[in-house]
């Protein structure tokens, strides 16, 4: 007679997250702000023409405007 094996039980949490990832994440978070030159990535991060402000604006605009938070 065979005996049917249950599958392995998993430890991953399902849903939004799960503990390990969130764990990864601000490790890695951290290592970030301690190493890296955050002025000078949000310098890079400027928008590098009057269009491409404009751009950004608009689609600011847009996602804000899906938004269900109040006066924001």
């Amino acid at each position: 007679m065979k005996s049917k094996s249950k599958p392995p039980a998993t430890t991953q949490q399902i849903g939004e997250g799960s503990y390990e990832g969130a764990r990864d994440y601000r490790k890695n978070i951290s290592a970030y702000l301690q190493d890296a030159d955050v002025a000078a990535d949000a310098q890079a991060a400027q928008p590098r023409s009057a269009a491409e402000a404009a751009e950004l604006k608009s689609a600011e605009e847009a996602g804000r405007s899906h938004s269900k938070a109040k006066g924001q």
